[in-house]
């Protein structure tokens, strides 16, 4: 069935509810309002800033990795871990277990020990470690980059600029332990006889009574994923990416997604996911409440009972995994806003000056992603989750009928075959490196026939931010050991 084009006068919806009021965190905004915001007129005085802005984040250059070696092998591509300059040394010694094991698995010009420098870009990080930005040198910066802090440390932006042309992702603890037992988990998962995990992938996906954005998230993005079409068609479950890699599929859907059920998955207490996704909004707080550092990000279930409401029983927070929790080996993807971190400043500012609001007093990564890695009875491998807001132009661009779930299915399926998570991302961050040219392009004097319409131009400058800010917690050389995973009982 032939779905209706967006109407140009659609309002915007923005993910995110506010843990306070129970409303969304922003309310829809019309969208002759938002692209009159978002169109740069005349000699505006913020034009030479956001061109700036833009280029700050350049376009993926067609540089690769040296010829004849293979991304998707760390032992080819090169390791590294990158500490801020002012790194303890109790954080150090923490993830000597993790740097020891990639040694023994390389050659010693292909693991590298790397420092950044405070308010440094990625550009000069780079080229202070003797490579130009593109070039991908497994011998000086290798492919695959963990970077050891939190974002008030290594910015988001230079996690985000470094991803265009490396496999990057991040570890943020509030103690040396969490480092060493998140070390220590993926050591043991890498060199256990057998894994602990099932042969199967979990999803969960609220949706809420007139709430448009989980009527997205859930008709069409997790219906195709695990049924392989629309929520309005039928099923054509041999078309899934679950029956195509040989996992069994389980799903909580609309009623069934509720605070338990993830629970009952976090925890094991049934069968043992290698791999979790979840769509939902996402908690937030405002910057000065108590909550946030706990809270924001945390996971809202079926369990809400609607618009105006909110308590902690309605969503799925760090304090609720408990220490039998059993998240060895796990892989979890997280749809929702502020799932893996939250910036200082809101990076979707629809105002007429684009100065975004205050959202935190610093920049940190999420409690629930955190507490899964350093869990004490084994942690989760990898979280991929948003920084900031998730818009649904991820799931649905502006301008087109039909759904897109290539980025997630691609993700998700290279995941599931056993290529390292931090590759695994490479679809958004080509869908990054492509909003970001059209919005350079459209900035360009000498470039008048790629000017964009009011209404494009606000759908890519939201979709590149989007695609961006979707960022891994974890190393990004962890690949779940699909040929070893268990078969169900």
């Amino acid at each position: 069935m032939e779905r209706p084009m967006p109407s140009p006068e659609d309002p915007l919806f923005l993910n995110g509810i506010d843990g306070v009021t129970g409303q969304y965190l922003v309310p829809p905004v019309g969208f002759p309002a938002a692209a009159k915001m978002a169109a740069p007129r005349g000699h505006a005085s913020y034009l030479e800033r956001w061109r700036n802005w833009l280029r700050d984040n350049p376009v993926r250059l067609p540089f690769d990795t040296m010829f004849g070696v293979d991304k998707k092998d760390p032992t080819q591509a090169g390791w590294a871990v990158v500490f801020h300059a002012q790194a303890s040394e109790e954080v150090r010694k923490s993830l000597e277990p993790l740097i020891a094991h990639r040694r023994s698995l390389m050659a010693s010009d292909l693991v590298h020990v790397l420092t950044y420098l405070p308010g440094e870009p990625a550009q000069k990080f780079l080229a202070r470690h003797g490579t130009p930005m593109g070039d991908v040198e497994p011998t000086q910066v290798p492919y695959y980059l963990l970077l050891v802090g939190g974002p008030d440390e290594i910015p988001f932006d230079v996690q985000h600029t470094l991803s265009l042309f490396h496999a990057v992702g991040r570890l943020s603890f509030d103690t040396p332990e969490e480092y060493t037992r998140y070390a220590d988990s993926v050591v043991a998962y890498e060199k256990g006889a057998s894994v602990p995990n099932h042969r199967q992938v979990s999803w969960w996906s609220p949706k809420h009574l007139g709430d448009r954005s989980t009527e997205l998230s859930t008709d069409q993005l997790v219906i195709p994923l695990t049924r392989g079409a629309p929520a309005d068609q039928a099923p054509q479950l041999n078309k899934t990416i679950a029956a195509k890699l040989g996992y069994a599929s389980r799903e909580a859907i609309e009623d069934d997604a509720t605070k338990e059920w993830l629970l009952t998955a976090l925890h094991g207490r049934e069968v043992r996911p290698a791999v979790l996704f979840t769509a939902s909004h996402g908690i937030g707080f405002p910057a000065n409440d108590a909550r946030q550092r706990s809270d924001q990000g945390a996971l809202l279930s079926q369990d809400w009972t609607g618009f105006g409401a909110m308590a902690p029983a309605h969503y799925v927070a760090a304090s609720d995994i408990q220490d039998d929790a059993r998240l060895h080996g796990l892989v979890a993807f997280f749809f929702a806003c502020f799932g893996l971190g939250t910036p200082t400043h809101d990076e979707f500012p629809l105002t007429p000056t684009r100065r975004g609001d205050a959202l935190a007093p610093a920049a940190f990564v999420a409690a629930l992603p955190r507490r899964l890695l350093s869990h004490p009875g084994g942690g989760a491998l990898a979280v991929i989750g948003h920084v900031e807001r998730a818009w649904g132009f991820s799931i649905k661009p502006l301008e087109m009928a039909q759904a897109s779930t290539h980025a997630f299915k691609n993700t998700l399926a290279k995941i599931m075959a056993g290529e390292p998570v931090g590759h695994a991302l490479r679809d958004f961050r080509d869908r990054f490196s492509a909003a970001n040219n059209l919005l350079l392009n459209h900035l360009d004097p000498n470039m008048p026939n790629n000017k964009l319409a009011p209404r494009e131009l606000l759908h890519r400058w939201i979709e590149r931010n989007d695609a961006r800010n979707y960022v891994v917690l974890g190393d990004p050389a962890v690949r779940i050991r699909h040929t070893d995973l268990q078969t169900l009982p």
